[in-house]
C-alpha cells in the first residue's frame, strides 16, 4: 500500500517545490539580466564615446631604422667581438679585419711623405741661397754701374773746359802768328803757342775718348746688371718651384688615405642598439660593401597603416593610444610624427594600373609614423616586428 501511495506524495512535493522556487528564479534572472543590460550599456556607451573621437587600426607594428654594418675594404675577418642579441654602444668595435697589408701601405706612405718634406726643405734652402747670391750679384753690378756712371759724368764735365782751353790756345796761336809776321815778337813764342795749341787739342781729344770709353763701360755694366737680374729671376723661379706644396700635399694625401684605410680594419657601431643578425665568421674574406652585422637601434617607433578613409582628421602631433600584443593590458601613449606621402601600393614593384577596364576600387592604406612617449624600456622592451593596435585621437 505504501508503494502505491509514494508516487502521489512525490508528485505533490515536486509541484510544491516548483511553486516555491519559480518566482525566486525569475527574480534572479531578472536581476542578472538587468545587470547585463546595464553593463552592456555602460561599456557600449564608453566604447562609442571613445570610438567617436578616435581612429583605430590593428594593421600596425613596431618599426626601427635598421643599420647594416658593412665593410669598406676587402679583407679577411680577424676577430668578431660581439654576438647576436648583444647590446652595443656607439663607437664600440664590432669586427676586426686583418691589417698587415694596410699597415705596410701606411708605412710606405709615411716614408714617401717624409721624403717629400725633406726634399722640399733641401730645395728651398738651395733656392734661398741662389736668390741671395743673385741678389748680391745684382747689387754689385749696380754699384759698378754707378761708378762708371760717375766716370761718364766726369768725362762729360771735362770736355767743355778742354774745348775752352783748346779755343784759347788756338786764339793765342793766331795772335802770335800775326805778331811774328810783323816782327813784334820773336819766333820762339810762335813755337810755344803751337805747342800749347797741340797740347790743348790732345787734352780735348783725350776727354772725348774718355766719354766714349766710359759710355761703353756703362753699357757693359748695364748688360751685367741685366744678366744678374736674369740669374735672380731664375733663382727665384727655382725657389718658387721648391716651395710648391703640391708634391708634399700629394704625399700627405696618400698618407692620410693609408691611415684612413687602416682605420677601416676596425668596424665600429654607429649607434646604440642590439646586434640583430651576424652574417660573417672568423677567417672569412669579406668584400667592399658586404654586410657583416645588423644593428637594431634602441629608438623604435610604430608604423600604422590606416585606411585612407580614416586619415581625414589625422594630423601630426595628435595623441595616440598604443596596445602592444606582447604586453596585454598595458596601454602606451605616443603621438603622430608624420604621414607618409603615398600609399603602400605606390611603392609596390608593380603598382596597380587603375586605368584598365577591369578596375575595382580598393581602399588604400597610408603608413603613419607614430613615436612613443616616455615609457619603461627596461620593463617593456620593444622589438621591431611586434604587432600593435593604434588609436589616434582626432577630436
Amino acid at each position: 500500500m505504501d508503494s502505491r501511495e509514494s508516487p502521489e506524495v512525490d508528485a505533490d512535493d515536486v509541484d510544491a517545490e516548483q511553486e516555491r522556487t519559480g518566482p525566486r528564479k525569475r527574480i534572479i534572472f531578472g536581476i542578472l539580466g538587468t545587470i547585463a543590460v546595464i553593463a552592456i550599456l555602460f561599456f557600449g556607451v564608453k566604447w562609442f564615446l571613445y570610438a567617436r573621437v578616435h581612429e583605430s587600426t590593428d594593421d600596425a607594428r613596431i618599426d626601427a631604422t635598421v643599420v647594416q654594418i658593412n665593410s669598406k675594404i676587402s679583407e679577411r675577418v680577424d676577430s668578431i667581438l660581439v654576438d647576436t642579441d648583444a647590446a652595443v654602444k656607439k663607437g664600440q668595435t664590432l669586427v676586426v679585419l686583418d691589417s698587415a697589408d694596410e699597415r705596410a701601405r701606411l708605412a710606405q706612405a709615411k716614408a714617401n711623405y717624409d721624403l717629400a718634406l725633406a726634399n722640399q726643405r733641401t730645395l728651398t734652402q738651395q733656392g734661398q741661397g741662389g736668390v741671395a747670391q743673385a741678389q748680391a750679384g745684382v747689387a754689385g753690378s749696380e754699384s759698378a754701374a754707378q761708378a762708371v756712371s760717375g766716370q761718364v759724368t766726369t768725362a762729360h764735365a771735362t770736355v767743355p773746359s778742354a774745348q775752352a782751353a783748346y779755343a784759347q790756345a788756338q786764339a793765342n796761336l793766331q795772335r802770335t802768328q800775326s805778331l811774328v809776321s810783323t816782327g813784334d815778337v820773336p819766333r820762339a813764342q810762335l813755337d810755344a803757342a803751337r805747342a800749347a795749341s797741340a797740347s790743348a787739342l790732345a787734352q780735348l781729344q783725350s776727354a772725348q775718348v774718355q766719354i766714349g770709353s766710359s759710355g761703353s763701360n756703362l753699357s757693359a755694366a748695364q748688360s751685367q746688371i741685366d744678366a744678374q737680374q736674369g740669374l735672380l729671376e731664375t733663382a727665384q723661379g727655382k725657389l718658387a718651384q721648391a716651395s710648391d706644396p703640391s708634391q708634399v700635399e700629394a704625399a700627405k694625401a696618400a698618407y692620410d688615405q693609408a691611415l684612413q684605410t687602416l682605420s677601416y680594419t676596425k668596424i665600429v657601431s654607429p649607434i646604440d642598439g642590439f646586434v640583430g643578425e651576424k652574417s660573417v665568421d672568423i677567417g672569412q674574406t669579406v668584400g667592399t660593401g658586404m654586410t657583416l652585422l645588423t644593428v637594431i637601434p634602441n629608438n623604435v617607433f610604430v608604423t600604422a597603416n590606416f585606411k585612407e578613409t580614416q586619415l581625414g582628421d589625422v594630423r601630426p602631433g595628435e595623441e595616440v593610444d598604443l596596445s602592444v600584443d606582447a604586453y596585454k593590458g598595458v596601454t602606451f601613449t605616443g603621438r603622430v610624427d608624420s604621414i607618409n606621402p603615398a600609399s603602400q601600393n605606390t611603392y609596390a614593384l608593380v603598382p596597380a594600373q587603375n586605368a584598365t577596364g577591369n578596375f575595382v576600387k580598393v581602399t588604400q592604406r597610408i603608413p603613419v609614423k607614430i613615436v612613443f612617449d616616455n615609457y619603461d624600456a627596461a620593463r617593456y622592451p620593444m622589438r621591431p616586428g611586434m604587432s600593435v593596435e593604434a588609436s589616434v585621437k582626432v577630436r
